[in-house]
């Protein structure tokens, strides 16, 4: 699986980013689609995900102001980041696997498949 991540940008705070993720080669027909971040000096911390079935999940720290969707026809996941903050800043990479569990779902260790990562700098 090949994963093309884009979207990322200077916005400043309060504004929105939409990422998108485009995923070729096997299908992830069971699996899951997510999206990470890493902020310089930290560790790669988890977003959002969606799995196969539709269900979704949010970090603590950007619920209510993200949304992520998959579009089966194209292949994509997204991710529509609103009332961003500078605490938002970092490296956001696209990750999938073809396997999914509820309880794993959030740990990078599970995923497979990465993209190469989009920067999202938020200005204060």
């Amino acid at each position: 699986v090949q994963l093309q991540a884009s979207g990322g940008g200077l916005v400043q705070a309060g504004g929105s980013l939409r990422l998108s993720c485009a995923a070729s080669g096997r299908t992830l027909s069971r699996g899951a689609m997510g999206w990470f971040r890493q902020a310089p000096g930290k560790e790669r911390e988890f977003v959002a995900a969606v799995a196969w079935n539709g269900a979704v999940y949010y970090a603590d720290s950007v619920k209510g102001r993200v949304t992520i969707s998959r579009d089966d026809a194209k292949n994509t996941v997204n991710l529509q980041m609103n009332s961003l903050k500078p605490e938002d800043t970092a490296v956001y990479y696209c990750a999938a696997d073809q396997t999914f569990h509820p309880r794993t779902v959030m740990f990078r260790t599970v995923y497979h498949y990465w993209g190469q990562g989009t920067l999202v700098t938020v200005s204060s």
